[in-house]
């Protein structure tokens, strides 16, 4: 690397957030795709992330979706090194905890300040290896350094930062409003020693007039001696999203419209981009009691915890507007947790997820949460083609005679209208896309996801070499 704005040669580059949100992830997938495309040999790195969006690596082993993605963005195969630490919520007060791919229990039964002394080890043995194999690592923090308050127990943010002496880059949402004061006040919450690896600002999300920020960027650079390296416009993408889903979206007349069911601890929402950003098809998110008899196809998504996402859905009353729904014979697709939803029973003897449940009993399935999780990428043959994803579920689920087998025996099952399946992803195949949308009477328009991504990258890496310091 060269010493552009400031940068030591070879450092780590590490970009942290005044607040969640500040587009950290982004930030750091546009860099890996930049220097990826200039020969670098390039990694992204989180030691720690907390999102129920996870992914699979090709051995099996889980990590956050967002460093699935920036591994992508750098053109390397995805690894846990990448991501040794992943907290999953499943409960308002617990989250499942994933170290180096795999469920540790152990350390989830830990206070959270607990935790640091058994986690931090794993956090210095990926990143001192990943630096020894790449000639440039690009590392995300989480939330914001500025929280004092979890300091002592922080794996993620400085700590990572004075371990490789990473040259650290500070982004301010300025679209909230309030950039220079979020900027200002994490500088001065840091340590001095923590302060001097900070090499520039970034303001992020901007809309508008450049002129109107005025000489705030001077101002700044006086109070603190380190200058705001770049100014990086609202950029409208179809890359997945780390956390936030796309709420808000309303019935439209003339669109085919399906409805998506909300309910607490549903995960993996990226799967269904390819639904979101196609023009003639409106997704819109169900989390309250509404007559689902407008839409046109209903799926239930993933879940961390089936059996509290099916609770809701009985306390609201969706799950009688569900049953309504299948009997107007119009296609209800559920996906592994909603998979287990739509079944006769969820059994929990062990208390993983939230008790026994009576299911919405749409399907002659019954469903064992066991404590092995099943986690792998899976491909299979279906309508001559071949259908990829991946499986990342507790569940055991077996069918009655009723319940015939779909896509493939044991991945999922069909009986009438109900549609179900335990493999992820599937909307980014083609061939499945186009099978969907034949029986809501739409347009077979559906293209390979992975494909539209790449070129989604390069776009997002030109945006960066126009606007950003490298």
């Amino acid at each position: 690397m060269n010493g552009s704005a400031g940068t030591t040669k070879n450092a780590p580059i590490m970009i942290l957030g005044c607040t969640s949100d500040a587009g950290k992830s982004l930030v750091v997938t546009a860099i890996c795709r930049l220097l990826a495309n200039r020969g670098i040999k390039v990694v992204p790195f989180k030691a720690q992330n907390m999102s129920n969006n996870a992914a699979i690596t090709a051995d099996g082993l889980e990590i956050g979706r967002a460093q699935y993605l920036q591994a992508l963005a750098a053109k390397q195969v995805p690894s846990v090194m990448m991501n040794p630490v992943l907290l999953k919520p499943s409960a308002e007060t617990f989250s499942q905890v994933i170290v180096n791919g795999r469920v540790n229990t152990e350390i989830a039964g830990l206070p959270w300040m607990e935790r640091r002394k058994l986690l931090w080890p794993e956090v210095q043995k990926s990143l001192k290896q990943l630096q020894q194999d790449y000639q440039q690592v690009v590392i995300e923090g989480a939330g914001s350094p500025a929280e004092i308050n979890l300091r002592a127990g922080d794996i993620v943010n400085m700590s990572v930062a004075l371990e490789c002496q990473a040259d650290v880059y500070l982004v301010s949402d300025i679209d909230r409003g309030g950039s220079f004061a979020h900027l200002l006040g994490t500088w001065a919450c840091l340590a001095p020693e923590e302060q001097k690896l900070i090499k520039g600002f970034v303001l992020n999300k901007f809309r508008g007039d450049p002129a109107l920020l005025g000489n705030a960027m001077q101002w700044l650079e006086e109070k603190t001696g380190i200058p705001t390296v770049a100014n990086l416009p609202y950029y409208r993408h179809q890359l997945p999203e780390e956390d936030s889903f796309r709420l808000g979206a309303q019935w439209i007349r003339g669109k085919i419209n399906i409805a998506l069911l909300y309910y607490p601890y549903a995960s993996n929402l990226d799967e269904f981009d390819p639904l979101i950003y196609q023009q003639d098809i409106n997704l819109v998110p169900v989390h309250q009691n509404v007559d689902l008899n407008l839409f046109d196809a209903l799926i239930l998504p993933g879940s961390k915890n089936s059996g509290a996402s099916l609770s809701f859905l009985q306390e609201t009353g969706l799950d009688k507007r569900i049953a309504d729904f299948k009997q107007s014979g119009k296609l209800i697709l559920g996906i592994c947790g909603g998979l287990q939803i739509l079944g006769r029973q969820i059994t929990d003897p062990l208390n993983i997820e939230d008790g026994d449940k009576i299911g919405l009993g749409l399907i002659d399935l019954q469903t064992q949460i066991c404590e092995a999780k099943s986690t792998k990428q899976t491909s299979v043959n279906w309508l001559g083609e071949r259908i990829k994803g991946y499986e990342i579920h507790h569940g055991k689920t077996t069918a009655t005679a009723e319940a015939l087998p779909f896509i493939a025996e044991n991945l999922g099952w069909r009986q009438g209208n109900v549609y179900t399946t335990y493999l992820h992803g599937v909307f980014e195949n083609k061939v499945f896309y186009n099978w969907f949308m034949k029986q809501l009477g739409g347009l077979e328009n559906g293209f390979e996801w992975s494909a539209h991504l790449d070129c989604e990258l390069d776009k997002l890496a030109d945006m960066f070499a126009q606007h950003g310091w490298l």
